[in-house]
């Protein structure tokens, strides 16, 4: 009880020092809005780890930071591998045939209203299925290797990224559209130099929205058959094993490359669109 009550005083200590910060007159400095998460996730982790030593609780149930860490650092050839295997493989893969391919789709859409009547709807419809029921399907059809993960990947983000897209080539008024018809412009004159900008944050909110969901649906449709790696293989046999150290290697593995991923987006949004008002100060 002694380390139970030890993790009661890091979290007073840890509020009492995120809450000066949040406060104080550096509250909007970049060093503080950074050192306040960190604090903060620091403070759950060594609570973590004093309850779960404290209590004695099975690794079974719950293993402590301090395992989890070891096992990660004991097993990295194999988490890389799992890594590429499904993020480079196959969540990255599907990721950008998905979104291309959506795009494109985007743009027939927008010129046709009876694709923009009849294809939505079903969209709709298709980005409502549950993965479980669908990516047992793709793996049967496409094999046990990356190629039916990144099918699954495709599925997933094909649809928020057409509904987004569609949604931002619609964003102009019809004032600026009669602009540009003065002016002469032709469809693609209108489409790059005021369409396609306009568009731009709602196809980068689709592709955001895209990046958790490849990866999720990576690592799910490794669960219905795939070779002897993947970060869904190694949970799926490490749950048997009962390796919790293991499975909770995987999922830090998978946060991290979900939280770099949609990072990395983040920053070409920021990049591209710097003139919108969300971007801007």
């Amino acid at each position: 009880m002694t380390l139970v009550f030890a993790a009661l005083l890091v979290w007073l200590a840890g509020w009492w020092v995120n809450t000066r910060l949040a406060e104080g007159p550096h509250a909007d400095t970049r060093v503080v809005q950074l050192l306040v998460p960190l604090i903060f996730g620091l403070t759950v982790l060594a609570m973590w780890e004093l309850v779960v030593r404290g209590l004695q609780v099975s690794l079974v149930i719950l293993p402590a930071p301090s395992v989890i860490a070891e096992r990660f650092v004991s097993s990295v050839p194999v988490l890389w591998e799992d890594f590429v295997q499904t993020f480079v493989k196959g969540a990255l893969s599907g990721y950008l045939i998905g979104c291309l391919s959506a795009f494109l789709v985007a743009i027939m859409v927008d010129r046709s209203e009876f694709l923009r009547l009849g294809l939505l709807p079903v969209g709709n419809f298709v980005a409502a299925l549950p993965i479980v029921g669908t990516a047992p399907i793709l793996v049967m059809w496409f094999g046990f290797d990356w190629q039916s993960k990144a099918a699954v990947v495709v599925v997933m983000v094909f649809f928020p990224v057409l509904i987004n897209t569609v949604a931002g080539l619609r964003e102009t008024t019809q004032m600026q559209r009669d602009l540009m018809e003065t002016y002469a412009a032709s469809y693609w004159q209108s489409f790059f130099k005021l369409r396609l900008p306009a568009a731009m944050p709602f196809v980068f909110n689709g592709l955001k929205i895209s990046t958790t969901l490849a990866l999720i649906g990576a690592i799910v449709a490794e669960f219905f058959g795939s070779p002897t790696l993947g970060m869904g293989f190694r949970i799926s046999t490490s749950v048997g094993q009962l390796a919790l150290d293991m499975v909770w290697a995987e999922i830090v593995v998978a946060a991290l490359a979900g939280t770099m991923f949609y990072g990395a987006v983040a920053m070409i949004e920021k990049v591209v669109t710097f003139w919108h008002p969300s971007q801007r100060g």
